[in-house]
């Protein structure tokens, strides 16, 4: 994916609503937009995680912001934590169906940074230069 697409090729429709308090669009990429839930949501793409794990996945995530992402992406409905009856006891989280079904999107927002970061930190640069 490129920033050089024509401008009349992409149109998007501004979202009906403009209410801030109950606007769907805000309301979902205020979470998913984070800084961590994309991270934490790609780790799961593959297999369910423990906590643990996933903190080795995402090595700049303190404790409680892992913790609080977490339970806000299930309080969402987009993951689903497991706890097992062992000692101590061991949780897994694992993507649901509708986590699984946001990662089509995720994944082109991640390949369209990818492939345009340059181009932002070039963009950075000059208009920080004045």
């Amino acid at each position: 994916m490129d920033a050089r697409v024509p401008q009349e090729e992409i149109r998007l429709e501004m979202p009906e609503c403009l209410d801030f308090n109950n606007c769907p669009v805000r309301d979902v990429m205020n979470q998913i937009g984070g800084k961590w839930a994309p991270l934490l949501l790609t780790a799961l793409s593959d297999r369910p995680h423990r906590f643990s794990a996933l903190r080795r996945s995402v090595p700049d995530i303190s404790q409680r912001m892992l913790t609080q992402t977490l339970r806000d992406l299930e309080r969402d409905g987009l993951i689903a934590r497991t706890v097992y009856p062992t000692k101590p006891p061991s949780v897994d989280y694992a993507l649901t169906p509708l986590g699984r079904s946001l990662l089509l999107p995720l994944q082109a927002v991640i390949h369209w940074a990818e492939g345009n970061h340059e181009a932002i930190k070039a963009a950075r640069r000059r208009y920080d230069a004045g």
